[in-house]
């Protein structure tokens, strides 16, 4: 199959070695399938900066970086470099959580009430049967990314008040029948930690987990992005160009997503995975039997053939464990987790039966980046025939995209132009409050209404009237991509009885859940 010629850049990763264990004796060349990936991918996929690990019988054959850590500027990324790794912080919280078991402080089938009494969902029989593992197996009743703006894009809620208000949050499903992933769960588990341990989440993660695997490089708080130092710099397309974009950096979820990592130490993190809980120095982080419970599926997940093009992706199950997606791939089991946060995109794969793990942090939103990687690593030290990864990730990239502007461009086409909104414009605005939410403020000024999420500084945006009682929420922010329809219903009076949302586009990210937002008019007493 035909491939990238081989560039300088793909000569020096042949010949890189593992910057975060110098002592270590050299390791074997690169294989230049791997070189040539890493320096496609980037291309391709428009990846100013990436870290690449893989480790292997517990050694370390490559930690290192390859581009820039923030575009048109001097400094190249390097095995320090620190990413946001966003959810592949799951599976750190729910090692705590093992640590936690293993003293005897709590179980994992618990009722999370044991230890919160205050907490509710709002269903109550879901909230009294509950348990420690439920929070952690997407598996609750709630919807793909249910609640999540109570915290994304950043809000001034706090992680109390954020998960005090999942009581409010509506169930998509029956209790343990459906996979759908959340993170607000995860705030769930992090207040347990706290409540158990004593010690904020924080505190804890660094000082039970990222001391004793030696990750003296690391950060547990999304604000730490917002530092100096050695950190790339975030970036995404914003309305057609790549371009570097703010952080992330509110503190709210960090049990779901705070952590930031560079290379050299997500080596150190996958080699104790891959050694089920047991460090360099031959003392236990965790014990066998934790090992086995983060690593158990309990939640089987939708697994439908994926594209022809990366048809030899297919696996025959797929499920989520504790912190962990696992899935087969080539007659192997496959423990991984994809991580995705403003302009940062990360994957954790690894092997258990062959010990070898491979992470791919970027500072750009390409999955299909980390993807094209991740397999061509996989694929050699498996043996496996040569796919060209990067090819086929490109055109599974390009239909989709295609599929996405047609749907839009449908919507479009049905939009009737010629119609007015039933009511004046100064009509429609006013306070509005959904359950779980809080507040929606919409204002009339100029001739023109505006929309203002009361607890979310950054969604504040015009509305443009669309058809009928339909308009489009262009938000001020552009960095945010993810405009989005509210449409009104009216009373029989004509006046406004409620009015829902959601996303114009199907690219906007699942963590926008305005459709789940149910508006209605704060009345006078």
């Amino acid at each position: 199959m035909r491939r990238t010629p081989l560039t300088v850049l793909a000569v020096c990763i042949a010949f890189a070695i593992a910057g975060a264990q110098q002592s270590a004796p050299r390791p074997a060349a690169l294989p230049a399938a791997i070189a040539e990936s890493v320096a496609a991918a980037m291309k391709t996929f428009e990846v100013p900066g990436l870290a690449l690990t893989i480790v292997k019988d517990g050694d370390v054959v490559l930690a290192r970086g390859f581009g820039v850590k923030t575009l048109g500027k001097p400094g190249d990324v390097d095995a320090g470099t620190r990413f946001g790794i966003a959810s592949n912080t799951k599976a750190f919280t729910a090692t705590a959580l093992g640590l936690l078991v293993e003293e005897g402080k709590m179980q994992w089938d618990a009722p999370v009430q044991r230890y919160l009494p205050w907490f509710q969902m709002s269903d109550s029989y879901v909230t009294r049967e509950m348990t420690v593992r439920d929070l952690l197996v997407h598996r609750s009743g709630l919807g793909l990314g249910a609640g999540d703006l109570l915290w994304w894009p950043e809000s001034t809620y706090n992680r109390d008040e954020i998960a005090r208000r999942i009581r409010f949050l509506p169930l998509a499903t029956s209790f343990r029948s459906a996979y759908a992933y959340d993170n607000v769960l995860y705030l769930v588990a992090g207040k347990i930690i706290e409540e158990v341990s004593g010690l904020s989440w924080e505190d804890f993660v660094s000082t039970r987990i990222l001391a004793k695997v030696g990750m003296s490089g690391s950060t547990v708080r999304h604000s730490a992005a917002l530092a100096a130092g050695n950190i790339a710099t975030p970036h995404a397309r914003v309305e057609g160009t790549v371009r570097p974009i703010a952080p992330f950096g509110s503190d709210n979820t960090n049990p779901a997503g705070g952590i930031n990592s560079s290379a050299a130490d997500m080596a150190k993190w996958m080699i104790v995975q891959l050694a089920r809980g047991t460090l360099p120095d031959g003392t236990r982080l965790f014990s066998e039997a934790t090992a086995r419970e983060l690593t158990t599926l309990v939640t089987p997940m939708p697994n439908p053939d994926p594209p022809s093009e990366i048809a030899a992706a297919r696996s025959d199950f797929r499920g989520y464990a504790l912190g962990f997606e696992v899935r087969d791939y080539r007659g192997h089991k496959i423990v991984t987790h994809t991580g995705g946060l403003p302009g940062y995109l990360s994957k954790v794969t690894m092997v258990p039966d062959l010990r070898l793990g491979v992470a791919v942090l970027t500072n750009q939103e390409s999955g299909e980046a980390f993807n094209a990687i991740t397999f061509t690593a996989l694929d050699r030290f498996l043996h496996a025939p040569a796919v060209d990864w990067v090819t086929a990730f490109k055109t599974v990239r390009d239909t989709l995209a295609s599929e996405n502007a047609a749907a839009v461009g449908t919507t479009t086409e049905a939009r009737d132009r010629s119609s007015r909104p039933s009511l004046p414009l100064e009509k429609y605005a006013g306070e509005y409050r959904d359950a779980w939410y809080g507040d929606v403020a919409i204002t009339h000024a100029h001739g023109r209404l505006a929309i203002r999420f009361t607890k979310t500084p950054s969604l504040v945006g015009d509305l443009e009237h669309w058809q009928h009682d339909t308009f489009v929420a262009r938000w001020r922010d552009r960095e945010l991509r993810a405009d989005a329809f509210i449409t009104f219903a009216l009373n029989p009076d004509g006046s406004i009885d409620q009015a829902k949302m959601r996303a114009v586009s199907p690219e906007t990210d699942f963590s926008f859940d305005f459709q789940d937002l149910l508006l209605e008019p704060v009345r006078e007493p």
